[in-house]
């Protein structure tokens, strides 16, 4: 897996938001909850519900760029890998992993100052070797930016999406990466 380059994602981006009818949407969904179930299942179920308790606004923006993104890698990357050829505990050690480093980061956690020094050293060192596409993370920033410029109280509701897309990014990259390896 590689760095998407700014024409790649320009591309791929102007093909995601090209897919417009329902059918195809849904089959693009339908397709990705079979292959991926339960990472589909905290994309799209788990995480919008959180930051919906903040705002439906950007919930709702946050499923679309979750869309787009899953369109971005098929078109960059290739098919999804399938669940069926992985680990059954791939997703929750993926995600236990990221929230404590990214605990680590938070300046209000309440972590034992040497580990969190550890957590933070390993969550930079595991984000550069692992391909961070950040011209994607950018654009998924800005769009949320966008959003939240329209009104003060969704600034909370931003961060968290742009939390949650930084992690949905973050397992889809591991997930090809795992694939290549």
């Amino acid at each position: 897996m590689h760095e998407l380059s700014e024409l790649e994602l320009r591309q791929a981006i102007r093909h995601a938001k090209a897919i417009d009818d329902d059918d195809s949407i849904q089959a693009i969904v339908d397709r990705f909850q079979r292959e991926q179930t339960a990472l589909a299942d905290t994309v799209f179920g788990i995480f919008p519900d959180v930051i919906a308790e903040r705002d439906k606004d950007m919930a709702f923006l946050y499923i679309d760029l979750c869309f787009n993104v899953i369109c971005i890698f098929h078109k960059v990357f290739g098919p999804l890998p399938s669940q069926t050829r992985m680990d059954p505990d791939w997703l929750e050690n993926q995600i236990m992993l990221l929230n404590s480093e990214l605990l680590s980061i938070d300046k209000h956690s309440t972590i034992d100052s040497k580990i969190k020094r550890k957590l933070q050293n390993r969550f930079v060192s595991r984000t550069l070797e692992d391909t961070p596409q950040l011209a994607l993370l950018k654009y998924l920033d800005a769009e949320v930016d966008d959003l939240s410029s329209e009104n003060p109280c969704r600034l909370e509701a931003g961060h968290v999406a742009k939390v949650m897309l930084f992690i949905v990014v973050r397992l889809l990259s591991n997930l090809y990466s795992r694939q290549a390896a």
